[in-house]
């Protein structure tokens, strides 16, 4: 059964005003599909994305990965750092973190707008998150999460954006880890947040509805993602911070499409490129040993349900204190490194 990382995102000290610089830049009709592009507004329900050249989402040129590539080069080491930027040089989704998340928000959709680009966010702080684990955290009640969101989709302005909305949220209201007495709340705050997000003219939202190795039968989805605001979102994400393939993820997805009048989904890509862990079977979804970078990011999957594949999970933050891991969302080189040699591109 996954869970996710808290990907604990140090707050940006900058608190200039940035929201006039990227309503200048909107202003001179970047799109997201790369430098000069047209616009793209989000898909139809039931049409595939339109096809863009190359990757249309943002690359955050001082990531963690990014910073441990120019750490590598001073220190001489070549190879690693050429192995790194199998990771520096791809989108990557931000996690916003803290009380407020503006000040992060703002500087990605700031990059982005500059290039043309789409940013790529995950929304992660709803109450009582991760039922206290790794994880554990989020608002302190509904009305803080509210502004929370508020304050995100803000932020976001008119940049085109993709937001995967809590992970874990449903998922572990089907599996029973979330009390009784908060599943409605929960239930209330995730559509909430799906309309919040919607009013962003292009912002497209997806909730995250686990993975086939953790909820087992896509019917068991169904009801809670409704209930959630699925079919006010763009669809419903799968695999975020786990390992299942690709074949395996996309043939769940397309059930769940179905029962869900043909809702479109997104694929984590970033740590699935050798599948999940055999054999020790203990918590395999924290920091298994031996596992790879996936698909890179794109919007041009070939299959008319499936709208992105997207590095979800920072490929080097950790699961947890699992392992011989750091905290969870902590910066991890070494493993970070490991995905990287291992990809098989």
């Amino acid at each position: 059964m996954s869970r996710r990382t808290a990907a604990a995102r140090r707050a940006h000290a900058s608190h200039l005003s940035v929201l006039a610089t990227v309503t200048a830049l909107l202003l001179t009709g970047c799109g997201d599909g790369g430098p000069g592009s047209p616009a793209r507004t989000p898909a139809s329900r039931g049409e595939p994305a339109p096809p863009t050249a190359g990757t249309p989402f943002w690359v955050d040129p001082d990531s963690d990965a990014a910073r441990q590539v120019r750490t590598y080069e001073t220190q001489g080491r070549a190879e690693d750092a050429r192995l790194m930027r199998r990771i520096a040089d791809r989108p990557v989704a931000d996690w916003p973190a803290g009380d407020d998340p503006a000040p992060d928000v703002t500087r990605v959709v700031r990059g982005a707008a500059r290039q043309g680009r789409t940013a790529v966010f995950v929304a992660y702080d709803i109450p009582h998150r991760d039922c206290g684990r790794y994880s554990a955290g989020g608002a302190h009640d509904a009305r803080a999460y509210r502004d929370w969101v508020d304050a995100f989709a803000g932020a976001i302005g008119d940049t085109p954006a993709i937001v995967v909305l809590e992970p874990d949220a449903v998922a572990h209201l089907v599996d029973g880890c979330t009390p009784a007495e908060y599943q409605d709340e929960r239930l209330g705050l995730l559509g909430e947040a799906v309309d919040r997000f919607k009013r962003q003219p292009r912002t497209r939202v997806y909730l995250d509805a686990g993975n086939p190795a953790w909820i087992d039968a896509p019917g068991k989805l169904v009801e809670p993602l409704r209930r959630a605001g699925v079919e006010r979102a763009d669809g419903f994400a799968l695999n975020v911070s786990n390992f299942q393939t690709d074949d395996v993820v996309r043939g769940f997805g397309t059930a769940l499409s179905r029962l869900l009048g043909g809702a479109h989904f997104t694929v984590d890509t970033s740590r699935n490129g050798n599948g999940p862990l055999h054999g020790d079977r203990s918590e395999e979804w924290c920091n298994p040993p031996g596992r790879a970078l996936g698909a890179t990011p794109t919007d041009r999957t070939g299959d008319a349900l499936v709208d992105a594949y997207l590095w979800i999970k920072r490929p080097g933050d950790s699961d947890g204190t699992c392992r011989g891991g750091p905290p969870a969302g902590t910066w991890w080189p070494d493993y970070a490194l490991g995905l990287a040699r291992r990809a098989k591109a």
